[in-house]
């Protein structure tokens, strides 16, 4: 994450060009999509005639069950913005004229991202996109910008989606049988599908970076260049839909949970720094060639709000998992220069000089990790708060306050958080504090497979 964020990807399309592509039959599908809570790409799939005739002037409507449904997409009670007793009414899909973008992984098909808004046009305040887009106008009042990349692991297997599913999950096939961290052949072995993934993400739009083998049998992760926060989640967002349908396609399967066996889990590093909206460096001064100030406030308020914004970085049952030690996913809430047993890691020097966030896996939201570390760091300005001690050595056997151990855990410090209030608003704490509980109660009424096999003859 180094130079200076770009422009708009020329690749990605406008809307003259979306009508001459549907006019001359080149496309003739449009999929209108919005990121729901749990980080998926919602939506539909437009004729395209019908899409410029009648979406394009007039948007887009869906259920607002989209924004208060468990990942079995099963309507659960307990939200306010979507009820039977209010008759689970719509809301407008208002299409970000700025998304359009191929999707060379479907035939003749573009789509075109979404922010969710009220049939009157209000947004829908605990949409990810609009949480997110409320940090960036908040950066934005005080003369900043954010610009951030994140690096996401996955885990590829040789079984298809449905013999994954057919086998309950259990003696999957990974594509590697031993640890392929930074091996030319692991990766090698896997190439075919790394590529196509590479080769269609910069078809629909993204600079990529590289492939490279990672610890767990199987893992890989594939970079892209940074960018400002929004385009970087909203890649995101395409590239995870994106890279397990074109596994699919040939015939195996990948999973971005943050912890898929008793192996070393798939995280998602976010890095992320400040620039000026004229691009500016705000987080050091070339004269002193040391951290500003405003940048040591925001790593202390990414710090200070970790802990209570710990759901918006790790969101589900299985994201606490991850969090060993040793692992290489963090316990700490520390920062230190260079140093992977930290959750805040700085990097780089001058324009680019960042802090990466080593909390959130690979199953973390996009927009809502973002929006936290945006919010957190903020709120260390703000409040001009100090930033404490670098942790030298090992954060993992140090003194240091914990990530949360459980989604329970993470759930009651965002629940009990004025911080959270004071940047997200009652209505949201609300709404995803509904939706932890929900998962909690889920998995609490579950009997497991460990349970199974401890208990069932034994006990």
């Amino acid at each position: 994450m180094t130079g200076t964020a770009h422009p708009r990807n020329p690749r990605l399309l406008t809307v003259e060009k979306v009508t001459e592509l549907i006019e001359a039959e080149d496309v003739d599908t449009v999929i209108v999509a919005f990121t729901d809570m749990q980080g998926r790409l919602q939506g539909k799939y437009l004729h395209g005639a019908y899409f410029l005739e009648h979406a394009l002037g007039h948007g887009v409507e869906g259920c607002n069950y989209l924004l208060a449904v468990d990942t079995e997409m099963n309507t659960v009670d307990g939200y306010d913005n979507s009820s039977w007793e209010s008759g689970y009414g719509d809301m407008a899909f208002a299409l970000d004229l700025d998304t359009f973008r191929l999707i060379p992984w479907l035939d003749k098909t573009i789509m075109v991202q979404c922010d969710l808004t009220t049939t009157d046009g209000t947004p829908v305040s605990m949409s990810p996109r609009s949480m997110l887009k409320a940090q960036v106008d908040l950066a934005a009042e005080q003369g900043w910008k954010a610009v951030s990349g994140t690096e996401v692991e996955f885990v590829v297997y040789k079984d298809t989606f449905e013999e994954a599913w057919n086998k309950g999950y259990q003696n999957l096939v990974p594509a590697n049988q031993y640890n392929v961290d930074y091996s030319i052949m692991g990766s090698g072995r896997v190439e075919p599908l790394l590529r196509e993934i590479r080769n269609q993400m910069y078809k629909a739009g993204m600079v990529v970076e590289s492939a490279k083998g990672e610890c767990n049998l199987g893992q890989h992760e594939i970079g892209f260049l940074f960018d400002e926060v929004m385009p970087t989640a909203d890649n995101h967002s395409v590239y995870k839909t994106g890279a397990k349908m074109i596994a699919a396609d040939m015939g195996q399967s990948l999973t971005f949970m943050a912890k898929p066996n008793d192996r070393e889990g798939s995280s998602c590093h976010i890095h992320l720094s400040l620039r000026g909206l004229d691009d500016s460096t705000v987080f050091w001064d070339k004269e002193s060639g040391e951290r500003t100030k405003l940048y040591d406030q925001f790593i202390a308020g990414v710090l200070a709000t970790m802990r209570e914004f710990t759901l918006f970085y790790a969101p589900n049952i299985n994201s606490y998992k991850r969090f060993a030690l040793g692992s290489f996913a963090p316990t700490a809430v520390a920062w230190g220069q260079d140093n992977r047993s930290c959750a805040v890691r700085l990097v780089g020097e001058s324009s680019s000089a960042r802090l990466e966030n080593r909390l959130p896996g690979g199953d973390a939201n996009p927009y809502l990790a973002l929006a936290a570390m945006m919010a957190g760091g903020l709120y260390g300005i703000r409040h001009e708060l100090k930033l404490p001690d670098e942790m030298t050595g090992n954060a993992y056997t140090s003194d240091a306050e914990h990530v949360p151990h459980s989604l329970a855990e993470a759930r009651t410090l965002f629940a009990e958080s004025e911080i959270a209030l004071e940047c997200f608003g009652e209505e949201v704490v609300k709404h995803y504090v509904n939706y932890a509980n929900k998962e909690v109660e889920a998995f609490d009424a579950v009997v497991t497979d460990w349970e199974l096999r401890r208990g069932f003859e034994r006990l």
